[in-house]
Formats: structure tokens, sequence, C-alpha cells
């Protein structure tokens, strides 16, 4: 592939002002144990907004911002067992962990203190090809087309995981905070286990949408739900969403904060953590929940909410998003 293009980040600060240029590179073939692969849709995350604005610190600029991508092999290193030409592989936020560390070996590769993370460490997927490694990569279902399966590839595994960090147990009662792209797969993940799901949100369209995914309950983050909740997670990077879940669940109950930036923690009363009440934070995912996961959305079926944008509308695409203007997720295609 022969000028290969790509939306270079080269600065970071408010989104409305940055310039996410086009630029054009050649593609080098791919090393031991890599493949390349020509992407057909990138889904655009929060995260990119964090890195783009500056939330997170960059890690190296320019970079091509995109950890959601759905591509197909059109090139194989040594080494790769697990794919060849013509394969379709997902790529998430975790590019690479060392294998070696003590988290490592305790399976928390996410909390690998050598992690790598795609559109941050490494180019990710604003571009026509990315070349990673062939152990991060995922079998994409065959019920999901390119642009439905790119935001499962990190909203819908971290809502996954948060799931799993909050201790949701069947039937239960579960409140989820702020909705867009991770909430709305995270309601139908919990609804498929019989959960009743109760939605703090402010936009009459994420309203509408969790309503249609048949939450229970839908009101403002400052109104309480009409019943105790056993877990909550907070994926707004609010703090003030934390103390309003911490609120409204019941003692003995677990909230999970989804958010990889938050604002502040306000003070807590000790009375809202009393009664041994858990709050926890959700760091990354591994490549067991990618694996779990994607199993689980075919199974549902999951119904994956988005809107395309051409890839030269990255920058539209993020202003959206910042502006809470999407729907529930944004999805570019080269």
């Amino acid at each position: 592939m022969k000028g290969m293009r790509r939306m270079l980040l080269h600065h970071q600060g408010p989104i409305e002002r940055l310039d996410l240029s086009e630029a054009a590179a050649e593609d080098s073939p791919p090393g031991t144990g890599e493949v390349r692969l020509k992407i057909r849709a990138c889904g655009v995350c929060h995260t990119d907004l964090h890195i783009a604005e500056g939330d997170l610190p960059a890690h190296r600029l320019p970079v091509v911002l995109g950890h959601q991508i759905v591509g197909v092999v059109d090139a194989v290193g040594a080494d790769v067992a697990n794919l060849k030409r013509g394969d379709r592989a997902g790529v998430g936020w975790l590019y690479d962990a060392c294998g070696a560390c003590a988290a490592c070996l305790r399976g928390e590769e996410n909390l690998c203190p050598g992690a790598q993370f795609t559109g941050y460490d490494a180019d990710g997927g604003y571009a026509e090809a990315v070349t990673v490694a062939a152990a991060f990569t995922y079998p994409i279902p065959s019920r999901f087309d390119d642009a439905e399966a790119a935001p499962l590839l990190c909203a819908g595994i971290i809502g996954y995981r948060s799931l799993r960090r909050a201790e949701v147990q069947r039937g239960e009662r579960i409140g989820l905070y702020g909705f867009g792209a991770s909430a709305h797969l995270a309601l139908q993940a919990a609804a498929h286990w019989g959960c009743a799901v109760a939605v703090a949100t402010r936009g009459p369209a994420h309203r509408d949408l969790a309503r249609r995914l048949g939450a229970a309950w839908i009101g403002g983050v400052d109104e309480p739900p009409p019943w105790p909740l056993d877990r909550a997670i907070v994926f707004a990077p609010s703090g003030e969403a934390v103390r309003r879940a911490l609120e409204a669940v019941r003692p003995g109950g677990t909230v999970a904060i989804n958010a990889i930036h938050l604002d502040a923690l306000p003070e807590l009363p000790y009375r809202i953590l009393y009664g041994e009440r858990t709050l926890r934070s959700v760091t990354n995912f591994t490549r067991r929940d990618a694996l779990e996961f994607l199993g689980l959305a075919a199974a549902i079926p999951m119904r994956v909410e988005f809107e395309l944008f051409p890839l030269a509308a990255a920058r539209e695409a993020l202003v959206r998003m910042k502006r809470r203007e999407l729907r529930a997720a944004a999805v570019l295609a080269p």
C-alpha cells in the first residue's frame, strides 16, 4: 500500500481549535509477530478526546488516534499462526503488555506497568491501515458488519469489564450514570442477565435510546432511582455522579467508575460509604475480557447505535462527542 492516508494529531488543546491533518505515509511491512490491517472502520472514543485535549498527557506526538479498529489482514509477518491474509480482525485499546511482570502473571495484563495503548503509544485507527501485534487482535463475530463491530472493541468491552468489576449478579437492580457508547451496550448485557436497569442522563436523545433499549427507569443524575440499587456504574467523567451513585446503592453494594479521566471527586460523607459499600475504578481491559464480551455480544445479539463519518471528518466527530450531540457512538470509515 503506497501513500496510506492517516489523520495526525500534532498538538493538544481544545478540540474545536485543533487540526487533525491528513498525511500520507509509506506503509512498511509487518515485523515478527505482527500483521497489517487494511482498516474498514474505527470507532471514536472519549479517550481519543481526552488525549487530543490534553486531559491525558501525550505519550507521543504526532500520533494517529483511534483504538476501536476493524480491518482485514493484508500482510502477515513472521511467526504469526492465528491470522492469515483476508481474515477480519479487531484491535482495541490494549496494544501490548509485557507478559512477564507480576500483574501479567496474575492475569491482570490491563495493569501491566509496561502496557502500551493503541492510538496513544502507537499509531491507531484514524487511518487506512495499521500494523499491530497479532496476539492483541480479536476475531469479529460474523453477525456484525464492520461499522457495527467497531464500538464493541472498546466501548463494549470496557462496559462489560465494568459490569464485572461492579460484581453484577443476574436479576439485580443496576444503575448507569451517564449514557452513551459504552453504557448503551452495558445496558443490553445487564438486561440479558435479567437485571432491572436505571439510567441517569440528561440528554433527550440519550433518554429515548435508553427507553428503547429497555431501561426500567430513566431520570437525572440528581434524581434518586425509585428503588435501592445493588450495583452502579459511572460512565460520566463526573465526581458528582460518583457521589450520587454511592447514595443510591444499598449497603453492601458496589459502584464502579468507568472513566479513564475524572474531573474530581467531591467530599464524600462517610455515611454514604458506610454499610460496606465498595467504590472501585475500572482500568483498561484484558484480552480475556475482549473474547468473553464479543461472544456475549453475538449471542444476545447486541444492537449497536452509531453515526458514520468519513475519515476526514474525525475532528467533527470528536467535537460532536464533546458537545454530547451523538446518539451513542461515532465510527469513522476510510
